[in-house]
């Protein structure tokens, strides 16, 4: 019914709703219009303001933090620009932390070439084939070679290394420069530990001219001065042997003993002298030796005569306990030399009128020397330092010392492929004990 109205009232008016439709038609248009003119403003200030970003995070990819994004009505920009402008914010930080790091790291770096660049010694890094990475000023000064050349070459081009030694084993070799073979230089060399497989290796020179001069001249005036205290010393020794011997007339008994106390301590003062002369002789700690087979009961009983009328001052007894002889193979001269150094050290320190023990023994490859008193001991903190050069506990007794005469000791027994040692209890006993290696062949160990 309604369908049948709409049509009538249409059939009746249709030129008016025609008109009509035209109207709503032009209406709408104009409307789009309207809305797509606003439209395409509105996409064109979001375009610029896309723009603007762009540029702005171009600025940052390039360096430059000093731009930042302002605030629009376009909805939702306030945020955006917010966080871009605090990312802008945390990046020029941290660019300003890092600008003050490597200013830091510069310096550090500046000191660190200083401090090395002031050292005595030369540093030169090469790698595995021994082409130079980098050198010192003092390396550059003693090859005659500006740093810039320096780099990339050879070092065997610069230094003569001894035969038969790879650069990486180097330990205080002597070595040659080749363009002042005059001058006298030590090599050491490490192998860098770095994080990539590359090996590398750091030599250390030491120009050790200066010092071997003076180690010459040193030398030569000990060997004179000590020759020249020699000579008086065993004139007056051979000056009282005849005044004992009554070679000027009768000596009486209290005259003899005065005689014999000079004569003691004139030994005593020649030793001395001879322990000097002996210690500057020493060459990187070994000593040329003159070995021969020496059976021990009466190698000891020898020098314990010669020691027994130094310990009787003391009242000290010299006990020599032997199971059975044995045949040990080194030089007499050096070896007597330590055996009376520790008895006259247990006559020095031993408690008065109590026993000198002397004894030999065996252990697996060894033949062993043991010295030991009752006396004064030696403390934890000393006993430590009584092998050192120098070192004396003289001092603590008021007794003469030199403090080379331990040290002697230990570079003696050393230089024989053995050991001294050396235990104690302070205020009961020090017992030293030499380990020489035992001859192999038993005809030589135990005599025929």
């Amino acid at each position: 019914m309604l369908m049948e109205i709409i049509s009538y009232i249409f059939e009746e008016n249709s030129v008016f709703f025609i008109h009509v439709l035209n109207l709503f038609i032009l209406i709408m248009l104009i409307i789009l219009f309207i809305f797509a003119r606003r439209a395409r403003k509105k996409w064109t200030r979001v375009n610029d303001y896309l723009g603007v970003i762009t540029k702005t995070v171009n600025s940052v990819r390039y360096g430059d933090l000093s731009n930042k994004i302002e605030k629009t009505e376009l909805p939702g920009s306030g945020p955006l620009a917010e966080s871009i402008n605090r990312m802008i914010e945390t990046l020029h930080d941290r660019e300003s932390m890092i600008t003050e790091y490597q200013n830091e790291l510069h310096h550090q770096n500046k000191f660190l070439e200083a401090v090395i660049n002031s050292l005595s010694d030369g540093l030169i890094v090469v790698d595995e084939e021994y082409n130079i990475l980098r050198a010192t000023s003092k390396i550059s000064e003693w090859f005659n070679i500006p740093g810039n050349k320096l780099m990339g070459t050879c070092l065997s081009d610069y230094i003569l290394i001894p035969q038969n030694k790879k650069l990486e084993n180097l330990n205080e070799d002597d070595i040659f420069l080749q363009n002042d073979k005059a001058s006298n230089f030590t090599a050491s060399s490490m192998e860098l530990k770095l994080d990539d497989k590359k090996r590398r290796f750091i030599v250390i020179l030491k120009n050790v001219t200066k010092e071997r001069e003076l180690e010459s001249l040193k030398e030569d005036f000990v060997a004179t001065l000590t020759h020249d205290l020699k000579v008086p010393i065993i004139a007056e020794t051979n000056m009282l042997e005849l005044f004992l011997n009554e070679s000027f007339g009768p000596v009486s008994e209290k005259q003899e003993i005065a005689l014999k106390n000079m004569q003691a301590s004139n030994r005593e003062l020649l030793d001395l002298v001879q322990i000097v002369l002996e210690t500057y002789k020493i060459k990187d700690g070994k000593i040329r030796l003159y070995k021969e087979n020496i059976m021990l009961k009466g190698f000891i009983e020898e020098i314990i005569d010669e020691m027994r009328p130094i310990a009787v001052k003391t009242r000290n007894n010299l006990e020599f306990k032997l199971p059975r002889d044995i045949r040990v193979y080194a030089d007499r001269i050096q070896l007597k030399r330590v055996i009376k150094n520790l008895i006259q050290n247990a006559i020095s320190y031993g408690e008065p009128n109590s026993p000198i023990e002397i004894s030999i023994g065996e252990v697996p490859k060894y033949i062993v020397i043991n010295v030991k008193d009752y006396g004064a001991g030696i403390s934890k903190t000393d006993i430590n330092k009584i092998f050192n050069k120098y070192y004396s506990a003289a001092k603590k007794f008021r007794k003469i010392g030199t403090g080379l005469g331990l040290y002697l000791a230990l570079q003696v027994i050393k230089s024989h492929g053995g050991e001294l040692t050396v235990e104690s209890e302070e205020g009961k006993f020090t017992e030293f004990t030499i380990k020489l290696p035992a001859v192999i062949n038993t005809t030589l160990l135990y005599g025929e």
